[in-house]
């Protein structure tokens, strides 16, 4: 993962890739994460935000708080791809909210704040059933 890190770090995207995509296809949820930021900015692969997501999502649902945090920015403020969807981005949002550690401060200062303003254009209803969502969803272990 350094080496990766720090190939990123110097624009070496092929290299970046090269060592990420086979960590997150054995499901590595940081690979996982940093591959679907690389789709979502198009660095080293074509801009594509389903693929994004992808990597996101699969990463979001073994508990990775930094992709929660990126597949519920899309589904509330993203470009369409997931569809807009405040109660599932509430939901990410929140769980990212949960996980984040203090070393993680900027990370969760900003969700913190898309949380607010989703909270704000959400119905009772909506934050009700994202908070069901919350309820009922576990980590894999």
């Amino acid at each position: 993962m350094r080496t990766a890190a720090g190939a990123y770090e110097r624009n070496d995207y092929a290299t970046a890739i090269a060592i990420w995509r086979p960590l997150a296809e054995q499901g590595n949820a940081e690979a996982q994460t940093l591959l679907g930021a690389m789709y979502w900015s198009g660095e080293g692969v074509p801009r594509d935000h389903r693929e994004a997501a992808r990597w996101y999502l699969r990463a979001a649902e073994q508990g990775y708080a930094r992709a929660q945090n990126d597949i519920g920015f899309m589904y509330g403020f993203g470009e369409g791809i997931p569809p807009h969807d405040d109660v599932q981005a509430y939901k990410w949002i929140s769980l990212a909210i949960m996980r984040y550690t203090a070393k993680n401060q900027d990370r969760l200062d900003q969700a913190a704040k898309d949380l607010a303003t989703l909270k704000a254009r959400m119905t009772p209803a909506q934050i009700a059933e994202a908070e069901r969502l919350i309820r009922q969803w576990e980590a894999p272990r």
